[in-house]
């Protein structure tokens, strides 16, 4: 039985982002602990870029905002952001993100998803668990964070951000 993980700082984002070049956007850091319950990403949406309208049907999401703004739209009512701002996007809940002239850099944080995986280098063939998404759906699959796009047109990846060069 191994030791109980301790709490510990993981990253000051005043002392991170200055360092982060202005140009990157996307997923700028992960929460990578190898045992955790959450995921918690830190993305940055570039000025006047979006995340297109989506559901997530499993997960709540808590967003906070750390720096720039923008927009939150969710049934046709807009939710200003800007930093400081923390929302909470609850489970089967439509939403958009859209940055402003200066860009969107935010935190989300939510329960961890299981990834897709192989089952056991052991098995004679390899054996895929069953459920997931048709192999025709390939194309919505983020190559960053390897979640489904909720849309194959989204130019960026609503999990991680990412932007997502066979958009359109």
């Amino acid at each position: 039985m191994s030791a109980p993980e301790k709490p510990r700082l993981l990253v000051s984002f005043d002392q991170y982002l200055p360092y982060v070049s202005s140009a990157q956007t996307g997923a700028l850091w992960k929460l990578a602990e190898e045992r955790r319950q959450l995921d918690a990403n830190l993305i940055r949406l570039p000025p006047d870029g979006g995340v297109a309208a989506h559901v997530e049907h499993a997960l709540d999401v808590l967003l906070l905002v750390v720096a720039g703004d923008g927009r939150l739209e969710s049934d046709g009512e807009q939710l200003a952001l800007a930093a400081g701002s923390v929302a909470w996007l609850p489970r089967s809940s439509r939403r958009a993100l859209s940055a402003g002239a200066h860009g969107l850099v935010y935190l989300t944080v939510h329960t961890r998803r299981p990834g897709m995986s192989v089952v056991g280098a052991a098995a004679p063939a390899l054996a895929v668990r069953e459920g997931g998404e048709a192999p025709c759906s390939l194309d919505r699959v983020c190559p960053e964070c390897g979640r489904m796009r909720a849309e194959s047109g989204a130019p960026f990846c609503a999990w991680c951000g990412e932007r997502v060069s066979d958009a359109g």
